[in-house]
């Protein structure tokens, strides 16, 4: 599949301080003339800074390895992880299209993102708060159908509960990450029937909703400032930057809105 530069291209693009100093410390893993083995990381968060990858971002992290823009535009566009058009200034929802998700009513799914986003993939809804795609396997079979909105998993979804997830998240209300019918993890929709001395003394969600919980991080936009710098293979740990103050909900919707460059008349 031919995947292509999004037509529409910001001005710049630049680290925020926390991500430069973290991605100046993924360089240092590599040895001195192997920096471009850093690219996919450096890629991944400059799109986890701005949702997406715009053209301007792919030259700076080209820059920053010493490599042609061209090397680091191929990676770009060989893996479907990286976006490479706006993506919503709230959400992105990836559902998962493959055979179990689909068995479990993944098309139902897709016509509720076709409702309330828009009627054609990588497109931003109206008030370009969401965008949507169908993607393949995301592994989480057992758990059909699912999707991915933002960083985290949303399973046992049915379109009632993905109309809603939506609205929540229109409104600034994150919802708790994993199954969305009730289960822990993926275990047996009846209950655990082995193991069962491993159901009590556990967390309130499995481990990676937890971790989304604790975090705060499900669709948040990373700046640098969720966790400590650990760079130990330098023998350094910095603390975290200082998080910017929270907005509004439209206030954040409207300064995380892509900035894009008009079309020429």
């Amino acid at each position: 599949m031919l995947r292509r530069l999004h037509p529409e291209q910001p001005a710049s693009f630049a680290f925020t301080p926390a991500n430069l100093a973290w991605a100046q410390g993924q360089i240092t893993k590599y040895p001195a003339g192997r920096q471009a083995s850093a690219i996919i990381p450096l890629l991944w968060r400059a799109q986890e800074q701005e949702g997406w990858l715009s053209r301007p971002a792919i030259e700076h992290v080209a820059g920053m390895l010493g490599m042609a823009y061209i090397r680091a535009l191929e990676v770009a566009t060989f893996y479907f992880m990286f976006q490479l058009q706006p993506v919503g200034s709230v959400a992105h929802v990836q559902v998962c299209g493959t055979t179990s998700c689909m068995i479990c009513g993944a098309e139902d799914l897709v016509q509720v993102c076709k409702e309330l986003i828009a009627k054609t993939p990588h497109t931003l809804s109206g008030d370009g708060k969401f965008s949507w795609e169908e993607v393949e396997c995301l592994g989480a079979c057992a758990n059909a159908p699912m999707a991915q909105i933002g960083k985290d998993y949303y399973e046992d979804l049915t379109p009632d509960i993905l109309r809603d997830l939506i609205s929540r998240f229109s409104m600034g209300d994150v919802g708790v990450p994993g199954p969305q019918n009730g289960r822990y993890a993926a275990e047996p929709a009846g209950g655990l029937t082995t193991l069962t001395e491993f159901e009590s003394g556990r967390k309130q969600y499995n481990a990676s909703a937890q971790a989304a919980v604790d975090l705060a991080d499900t669709i948040r936009r990373i700046d640098g400032s969720e966790v400590a710098l650990n760079l130990a293979w330098l023998g350094k740990t910095a603390k975290p930057a200082k998080a910017p103050a929270k907005k509004a909900p439209a206030e954040k919707a409207a300064s995380t809105a892509p900035k894009v460059r008009p079309k020429k008349a």
